[in-house]
């Protein structure tokens, strides 16, 4: 029996097999998990954990599915979502517990209201906080690493079940070094005493930038990271890729950094697009850019293999 099946056979009524996980992902579209789990509490993930251990299989995370694409082919292993036993957000003084699965919107907007100050910027990022800190989410001048004190974690291959510390996970620019075994239960954010009205006003200036900078419908937000001193989107327009399609999907005319797919259409062309407007960023100007999206099931080519 394989690592995969005898997971599958732990697991047993704990998963759906062969699960869609595009309908999961701002994308809306991709494919199926050999399994998805769908956990509410640290004693399910305790309860995976134990399933999977000792076996090589591969485990992944979807969060609220802002920052993924998965491959028309699917994930050969198991998926986890979390559910709302997962999402709370307690706030006590400056300090604010807040669990993987919360939404970032969510927590800027009820930080602001309890007069916190520091995390306004997360209003724009329509992610989870543990997705968040898996990547070091920001915008607007500001990210995680500016206010993360410290996270707990579970790792679905080892078991272990620790807090570590934000000065420990080398967190950068949309980088840290969680694990994709490691499921962030809890973040520990500390902010700064602020006004709330102040802090509603800023929350409304970027939901409105938002809106008229950056395309609605089905994408996952920024498609690449910014190269040092310059700007994905501008470098990507200035390619002339802006408005490119293969089959189903599209670079935005509205922001050059995005990707939009249509409705029922395939992971696989957003994959060749995403391939295609690196390949003529790299040719125009030289510079090899760099996935922000966090891809499943598939690899993005380097330009050198591609005719």
């Amino acid at each position: 029996m394989s690592d995969l099946a005898l997971a599958l056979d732990r697991l047993g009524d704990r998963a759906r097999h062969d699960a869609p996980l595009g309908p999961l992902t701002t994308y809306r579209v991709g494919g199926a998990a050999a399994a998805l789990v769908d956990v509410d509490s640290v004693d399910d993930l305790r309860a995976v954990a134990d399933a999977l251990r000792g076996l090589d299989v591969p485990v992944l995370v979807v969060g609220r599915g802002s920052n993924l694409l998965v491959a028309d082919a699917g994930f050969e292993g198991v998926a986890l979502t979390l559910g709302e036993g997962l999402a709370h957000i307690d706030v006590e003084a400056t300090t604010v517990r807040a669990g993987g699965a919360a939404s970032l919107p969510v927590v800027a907007r009820r930080t602001a209201a309890a007069g916190l100050a520091g995390f306004e910027w997360a209003v724009g990022v329509p992610g989870s906080v543990g997705g968040a800190v898996r990547m070091n989410a920001g915008g607007h001048g500001s990210d995680m690493a500016a206010v993360l004190r410290s996270i707990h974690v579970i790792d679905l291959r080892g078991g272990e079940d620790v807090a570590v510390p934000a000065s420990a996970l080398e967190l950068r620019y949309r980088h840290s070094n969680v694990r994709p075994s490691q499921v962030v239960v809890e973040a520990v954010l500390e902010l700064s005493p602020g006004d709330r009205g102040a802090s509603e006003r800023e929350i409304s200036d970027i939901v409105r930038w938002r809106r008229a900078h950056q395309p609605g419908g089905q994408n996952a937000g920024s498609v690449f990271t910014n190269p040092p001193g310059d700007s994905a989107g501008r470098l990507i327009d200035a390619a002339g890729a802006k408005g490119f399609r293969i089959g189903t999907a599209a670079v935005s005319d509205k922001h050059a950094n995005f990707i939009q797919a249509d409705d029922g259409g395939s992971a696989d062309d957003v994959l060749a697009v995403m391939a295609e407007v690196r390949r003529r960023v790299l040719d125009h100007a030289g510079v090899l850019l760099e996935p922000e999206t966090r891809i499943v099931g598939a690899r993005l080519p380097d330009p050198e293999e591609q005719p």
